[in-house]
């Protein structure tokens, strides 16, 4: 695993901007639609679990994605495994942009199921680059199995 470190550190620092990016939307203590408003399922997470889970997962996805870019975009499937990782780092943006900015369950929803499609996708196109690559993003797709689960339970308690 011969990774520029450099390279390793821009890879985790762009995601991680992703999800700051994406945290602008999280709503403060005391949001009155996610707090009094929106019903959530009893087994819901506490709030403290997702910043600790989702940092944890983007530093993942920065390694990931230093892996497969460590050998050069010329390095045959490397560049549609980028769009397909990009385009995931979007829809994840998304979500939190669609659930939490536009208060809309539904289009959380949505949005979460494009997501998780992304993610398989990029897995399966980070594997023929580096195996490692891709068996570092399961944990993301497990929780944001997960997390989709949760928002379609979200979506139903609040039609």
């Amino acid at each position: 695993m011969n990774v520029n470190p450099v390279e390793l550190i821009a890879c985790i620092g762009l995601c991680m901007l992703i999800a700051f990016a994406g945290s602008a939307f999280t709503p403060q203590q005391g949001s009155e639609w996610y707090y009094s408003v929106l019903k959530k399922p009893s087994w819901n997470p506490p709030d403290w679990l997702f910043a600790p889970v989702w940092t944890v997962l983007f530093i993942l996805m920065g390694v990931s994605l230093s892996l497969v870019i460590k050998d050069g975009l010329d390095k045959p499937g490397v560049a549609a495994a980028l769009i397909v990782f990009f385009v995931q780092l979007y829809l994840n943006f998304g979500w939190s942009a669609m659930f939490f900015g536009l208060q809309s369950p539904l289009g959380g929803f949505l949005e979460i199921v494009a997501l998780w499609l992304s993610i398989v996708l990029t897995i399966i196109l980070f594997s023929a680059v580096s195996t490692t690559a891709a068996y570092l993003l399961i944990p993301y797709l497990l929780w944001v199995s997960f997390a989709s689960y949760l928002t379609f339970t979200i979506w139903k308690l609040n039609p």
